[in-house]
């Protein structure tokens, strides 16, 4: 495929910034707020919130949209419901039938 390994030099963030954004994101979003008990529960909160961040979050470069598109429903169609994600550190919002 012609793919070839990029080594960065050590202690150099501003060499790839595309994964230092990713890790950024993840600590103040996710693991800033809450307890790591063991690798265990670490995995389970991490596997939540990559859902939550491939799912639902907003993101610019999608002008605000999610990576899942959301239909969008008039304000007189029922009611919003709030859907608790990552352990209830994150939510979503829907609008469902009254």
């Amino acid at each position: 495929m012609g793919i070839k390994e990029v080594v960065t030099a050590a202690q150099s963030p501003w060499q790839n910034p595309y994964v230092e954004r990713l890790i950024g994101s993840i600590r103040r979003e996710c693991l800033d707020h809450v307890i790591v008990w063991n690798e265990r529960s670490l995995r389970q909160t991490l596997r939540s919130y990559f859902h939550y961040y491939e799912k639902s979050r907003t993101h610019l470069a999608l002008a605000k949209d999610a990576p899942e598109p959301r239909a969008v429903h008039k304000p007189e169609n029922g009611f919003i419901v709030e859907i608790p994600e990552v352990g209830g550190l994150h939510h979503r919002y829907e609008r469902r039938a009254a």
